[in-house]
């Protein structure tokens, strides 16, 4: 069984990097130049990687067995700005906690 932590760190940190995007360029670029196409743009790639990242995580859950509190922490992190960046150590560590099993499952 590979392990689908490290691709929810991935998107994760993608989809930080475009809500920071999101907040400190299209935002000023919108309300700050008259450029409200920047906030269309950058949103609505923003909107499809969060969905990515919350597909990723449903699956992470379903694969590593995920009790639900851990889960909700993960996301709840993804709605703030520097969450993902926050957690991503966190996910390191149920990455390799998650490993020594799927060593055993493969024996």
């Amino acid at each position: 069984m590979k392990s689908p932590i490290p691709f929810l760190r991935t998107i994760g940190q993608i989809e930080a990097i475009s809500f920071l995007i999101l907040l400190g360029i299209a935002m000023p670029l919108k309300y700050l130049a008259g450029i409200p196409m920047a906030v269309k743009v950058v949103g609505w790639i923003h909107g499809v990687l969060f969905v990515l990242f919350c597909v990723a995580l449903l699956k992470t859950m379903v694969i590593a067995r995920w009790r639900l509190d851990r889960a909700a922490m993960v996301f709840i992190a993804a709605l703030l700005p520097f969450g993902p960046f926050i957690i991503d150590r966190r996910l390191l560590a149920y990455d390799e906690e998650l490993r020594p099993q799927a060593r055993r499952d493969v024996r």
